[in-house]
C-alpha cells in the first residue's frame, strides 16, 4: 500500500462568502475549509461512506487547535498537507496545514482530536481492526515527517521563553 506522506487532499478555493469586513477570509471560514478537507483524509483514512454505513459508524471531533499566519483573500487557491499525528482504539489526532497554492505560503494550521462513534448508540466505539491496521500503518510512514512545532501549541499572552 503506497501511503501518501504528507496526505494532499484536493485544491480548493476562497469563496466570496467567506470574505469579512476586512477584506480577507473572515476566521470560521478557515475552520469550514479544514472540515472540508478533512472529508477526504477520514476517506482516505479508511472512514469511506462505505465503511460508515456498513459499520454504523462516524467521526465526532473532540477538540480543535487553529493557528492563522497569513491572510487569504476571495479566489485564492487552497493546498492542503495533512498527516496523522496518534491514534488509539477509538481517537485519531491529526495534523493540518492550509497553504496558497501558487503562491505556496503557509496560511494556517489546524490540529485535531477525534473519536469513532457508534451511530445506533451514538456513543465512542471501538475501531475495528482493519481500520486499526490502515492507521498503524499511515501513523508509521507519516512518523518520519518533521515534527510541526504548531502540535500541542499552548494559547498564552506572553512568549515561550526556552
Amino acid at each position: 500500500m503506497e501511503i501518501q506522506t504528507p496526505f494532499a487532499p484536493p485544491i480548493a478555493s476562497v469563496l466570496p462568502q467567506w470574505i469579512d469586513h476586512n477584506g480577507h477570509m473572515n476566521v470560521g471560514y478557515y475552520h469550514v475549509a479544514f472540515d472540508q478537507a478533512s472529508d477526504s483524509l477520514f476517506d482516505w483514512f479508511g472512514f469511506t461512506p462505505e465503511f460508515r454505513q456498513k459499520n454504523a459508524a462516524s467521526t465526532f471531533a473532540l477538540e480543535t487547535h487553529l493557528t492563522f499566519v497569513r491572510e487569504l483573500k476571495q479566489g485564492d487557491p487552497l493546498r492542503f498537507e495533512a498527516r496523522l499525528v496518534d491514534f488509539d482504539y477509538k481517537r485519531l489526532h491529526f495534523y493540518q496545514e492550509m497553504f496558497h497554492a501558487t503562491e505556496g505560503y503557509l496560511a494556517a494550521t489546524y490540529e485535531s482530536l477525534s473519536t469513532h462513534m457508534d451511530m445506533r448508540q451514538r456513543k465512542t466505539a471501538a475501531m475495528p481492526d482493519e481500520l486499526l491496521e490502515r492507521l498503524a500503518l499511515i501513523k508509521q510512514a507519516h512518523a518520519r515527517l518533521p515534527r510541526p512545532w504548531q502540535l500541542g501549541h499552548v494559547i498564552s499572552a506572553r512568549p515561550v521563553r526556552g
